[in-house]
């Protein structure tokens, strides 16, 4: 397996740049995740690492070596795309073994043979060998794109959202294999989704993209809880972060503050009225969720009761300052020591 660096690496196509003076690290054996939204540079990143595309500034390197001008046939990656591009006439047996016929690595056919097996054992499609790709499922067809990669032993692993196409108990199955294959295989992994499940689970650090350039680099924990901007903070959490009046709170310190943010987990309710009371506008049992509204904002937030309180009822919401994060106009994060 190999380290993954990208320095200063920009690309534009006409007067769209995709990729703004990127600078990324990726050490060897780490599953890291780029998320971010459509538009954000991931997979023109995963492109102008694989070699698929060149830049117009920058440098790219593998294991320590400059591959920026090196063709992509030479750079040992294996990309994963979102769409499987197997062979409909090929066998799942001969998708996978492809890689080892082409001329750069042809191997004998032993060597072939316990290479897919073993492959196919590990994505436990081994009674599948002998069917054709356009015989499986889409779950299975995507297990077969992904041994395709795997068994070449590339130095990187590139995927591009793999699992996007699938239904949400096929993508929960194969985010639980592809991070035990990945534990067990010691692979360096780069992988781009804008689904932060995936992200959040799979990921050893995440990079959080957006047009085009990385807002803030760390472990899940350390993105969800230690936001370095509003935009971050948002693009983590499920319900999302709830953004609030400054004006909703007190302190010296929050002079330069414009934006008040707090999780729904972080909200503190109770069944109380009162002239600071909010609405509840909705709620979920199974989510353990509540919507309330004062002044024409909504605000989520968690509870523990079996049922807190009917649509239409009143309570009260705290925000615990040491729970809340605030950002200044530009949405940068702001200090409260």
């Amino acid at each position: 397996m190999a380290s993954v660096s990208i320095q200063s690496v920009t690309k534009n196509f006409g007067t769209i740049r995709a990729v703004d003076g990127l600078a990324l690290d990726v050490a060897d054996g780490e599953f890291f995740v780029m998320l971010g939204p459509s538009g954000a540079g991931k997979t023109t990143t995963l492109r102008l690492i694989a070699g698929l595309e060149q830049p117009d500034s920058g440098m790219v390197r593998l294991a320590g070596k400059d591959v920026t001008a090196v063709p992509a046939s030479h750079r040992d990656c294996a990309f994963v795309f979102q769409q499987y591009s197997l062979y409909p006439h090929l066998t799942v047996y001969d998708n996978i073994a492809f890689p080892l016929r082409s001329p750069l690595r042809r191997q004998d056919p032993a060597s072939i043979d316990a290479r897919v097996q073993a492959v196919a054992k590990l994505l436990h499609i081994e009674a599948k060998l002998q069917r054709k790709a356009t015989a499986l499922s889409g779950g299975e067809m995507q297990r077969v794109a992904i041994g395709r990669a795997l068994v070449r032993q590339p130095a990187v692993f590139l995927m591009d959202e793999p699992l996007s196409s699938l239904d949400a108990k096929l993508r929960e199955e194969l985010r639980v294999e592809l991070r035990r294959i990945q534990q067990s295989t010691k692979a360096t992994v780069l992988y781009v989704t804008h689904d932060q499940v995936e992200a959040t689970t799979m990921a050893d650090r995440i990079a959080i993209l957006e047009g085009g350039r990385i807002l803030q680099v760390g472990t899940p924990e350390q993105i969800y809880r230690d936001p370095n901007c509003l935009a971050v903070a948002q693009r983590l959490g499920a319900p999302t972060i709830n953004v609030l009046p400054v004006a909703w709170f007190h302190g010296s310190a929050l002079r330069r503050a414009r934006h008040a943010a707090v999780r729904p987990e972080d909200v503190e309710v109770s069944l109380e009225d009162g002239d600071d009371a909010f609405t509840v506008v909705e709620c979920s049992l199974v989510k353990h969720l509540i919507v309330a509204e004062r002044g024409g904002i909504d605000v989520r937030a968690r509870f523990t009761a079996n049922y807190p309180a009917p649509i239409g009822s009143r309570v009260r919401l705290r925000f615990p300052p040491a729970n809340c994060l605030f950002f200044d106009d530009a949405g940068d994060r702001v200090s409260t020591a």
